[in-house]
């Protein structure tokens, strides 16, 4: 599950996983599951005007100023609700990077949700209320990845469009750190496939305010079937040291994600007594990083850890350590679940080979149960593998259909309260719970590697 340049060793920025873009930048799409065909809607910068019988609850805009911190508080501006066109119909909102590299992933997690809403013909409580989907797109091809204005846009879009009672959704943190404040003041319930920065639930886990910060109505609406990366960083650390490694030099790419769960995994290699010989924050907008490679080359590391996405620009990071003679054999590459897409493998090449990555679950078809079945119906769908995080989505999706089947009408903070109140749900990714933060209680994570050209699970990963 990225903001530009920022100067070494500044507090972390906004995104977690992220794109750049090589595809033009696409209009949001809206799909009612139970007509044919798409509908095509404009994009307006910021919030239309709104109907003059509409509510005007007190719920805040974004904040999308760049150099804002973690603890930052969004601005509050009203945002006008629409009235639901039919009482009877709800919609599900995702908000994921349908521009850039990020897509092919985004769209898999599309298709899980799809999937899910498919399994009920997309309808609730016997058939009375009617599930409407749309696909909001968080990114831009100006930005090359997820854009803080456009995901303003989105939260407001989304709040102001009474019908929503759910949003699905970000790939990237930083994404949801902007969204979660929007839909909070509006009992909206967001359930993420992806996010994994601690600080957006975890007391004591990123910056001095969070989570509170992102909570101002006082009541928690975030949720994710994903566990994060304070669980996924340790793990990377200790598989390091089973694989031998013995001095790491660690890079991240400066940004909420990347610099997050490389802090873990430093602390966690310093722990087990594996020597850290230096850290650098990157430019992910460079050309080539071959002095930095060679500079590293001089200190003679086992492993460069890399806290950051494909989007970060790994693809060619690897390209120019073993170009400057850091061969796989001698030198590993290890990365988070941000790296771990077909994507890296495109941007690396051959020089991909070898290269490790964690992933917070199991891989789609490592599932087993009705994991395992999941995993075949999605393949005879589309014709495809899924990406990591497809399965996730899926889950996502019915998590928020098991919620609206509890609640049988458009309420969003009972929807909101109901999905917070998940307990042993008996899903693809097994049977697990919400602590009372929104975390998962599912902790296993994998370990996978780069072979002949794939992803190739190596083995299941347990937290300490």
């Amino acid at each position: 599950m990225q903001k530009r340049k920022q100067q070494t060793n500044q507090p972390m920025n906004f995104s977690q996983k992220s794109g750049k873009s090589a595809t033009p930048s696409k209009t949001h799409t809206t799909l009612n599951l139970g007509t044919a065909g798409l509908r095509k809607i404009l994009v307006a910068a910021g919030i239309a005007s709104l109907c003059a019988s509409c509510q005007s609850p007190q719920t805040p805009t974004a904040t999308t100023t760049p150099g804002s911190t973690p603890g930052a508080t969004p601005a509050a501006t009203p945002v006008a609700v629409s009235t639901p066109g039919d009482p009877n119909t709800v919609k599900i909102v995702s908000m994921l990077p349908m521009t850039g590299s990020a897509l092919g992933q985004a769209q898999t997690m599309v298709n899980g949700i799809k999937q899910a809403l498919a399994e009920t013909d997309s309808k609730a409580c016997d058939g009375k209320i009617k599930i409407e989907y749309e696909v909001f797109d968080d990114a831009t091809a100006a930005a090359g990845k997820w854009d803080p204005a456009q995901v303003t846009s989105n939260s407001n879009k989304a709040v102001a469009d009474g019908s929503v009672v759910a949003v699905i959704g970000h790939y990237n943190s930083g994404a949801a750190k902007l969204s979660i404040p929007v839909l909070n003041q509006a009992n909206v319930v967001m359930i993420s496939p992806a996010n994994t920065y601690p600080g957006l639930t975890k007391p004591g886990k990123g910056e001095p305010k969070e989570p509170n910060v992102y909570y101002p109505a006082g009541t928690r609406n975030f949720t994710r079937v994903v566990p994060a990366d304070d669980l996924q960083g340790s793990v990377a650390g200790n598989w390091a040291k089973s694989l031998g490694v013995q001095k790491v030099f660690i890079l991240d790419d400066q940004e909420l994600y990347g610099k997050g769960i490389a802090d873990v995994f430093e602390a966690t290699a310093k722990k087990l007594g594996i020597q850290v010989l230096g850290r650098e924050g990157i430019d992910i907008k460079a050309s080539d990083y071959k002095a930095l490679m060679n500079k590293i080359k001089a200190l003679n590391p086992d492993m460069i850890y890399f806290g950051g996405t494909t989007q970060s620009n790994a693809g060619q990071i690897i390209k120019d350590m073993r170009n400057v003679g850091m061969a796989a054999d001698a030198v590993k590459f290890m990365g988070p679940d941000g790296i771990k897409e077909q994507a890296l493998i495109d941007a690396g090449g051959k020089d991909a080979e070898g290269v490790y990555a964690t992933f917070g679950g199991l891989p789609p078809k490592e599932l087993t149960g009705a994991g395992a079945k999941w995993y075949e119906s999605y393949k005879a769908k589309y014709n495809a593998e899924p990406e990591a995080y497809a399965a996730y989505a899926f889950e996502s999706a019915k998590v928020a259909i098991a919620a609206i089947n509890k609640v049988c009408k458009n309420d969003r903070a009972a929807i909101r309260d109901a999905v917070l109140a998940t307990k042993d749900f008996n899903g693809v990714l097994g049977t697990w719970s919400f602590d009372a933060n929104g975390d998962t209680s599912l902790t296993t994570m994998s370990g996978n590697v780069v072979k002949a050209g794939k992803w190739e699970f190596v083995s299941a990963l347990k937290t300490e």
